[in-house]
């Protein structure tokens, strides 16, 4: 499972020109699941999601996380993470879960960061053409791979 966050003092999603989401300051989460994904990488994500110190404190140090600045997270499911570019030029998916496997761990994933969070997480639609704005904070672009824990 990929992520990557970026700090934004906005975000939203749009589809068919309506407006689905948006949060104010907090996290975009991009979110990428592969067929070898589990729970199990799902909730070392989400906890180090929700303890990742990067927001600023009274010193302009990234020291702070995202519930002590009672930030929001805005997640889209993006299958292009798992983009295998070696060979061509035309990426290949082949390592991506098949939408049957990845919904229900994109929902479980969803829930496991609102019980980490401690609010409702805000989301995209799996598998809609999307349009996804943001404003960079910083700008500050975190990305992590589960398989890649230590």
């Amino acid at each position: 499972m990929k992520v990557v966050i970026q700090r934004v003092t906005y975000a939203s999603v749009t589809i068919n020109d309506t407006a689905v989401s948006s949060i104010r300051k907090g996290f975009l989460i991009l979110l990428g699941i592969e067929e070898a994904d589990t729970n199990e990488d799902i909730e070392w994500l989400c906890k180090k999601i929700v303890s990742l110190r990067i927001f600023s404190d009274a010193e302009g140090k990234m020291n702070l996380d995202i519930k002590e600045v009672n930030g929001d997270i805005l997640v889209v499911s993006q299958f292009t993470l798992h983009a295998q570019t070696k060979k061509g030029n035309r990426p290949s998916y082949i390592k991506a879960a098949r939408p049957e496997q990845a919904i229900p761990l994109y929902e479980q994933f969803v829930k496991e960061l609102e019980i980490n969070l401690g609010k409702t997480i805000s989301t995209g639609e799996f598998g809609a053409d999307m349009q996804v704005s943001l404003v960079n904070d910083g700008p500050v672009t975190i990305i992590i791979d589960s398989k890649n824990k230590e």
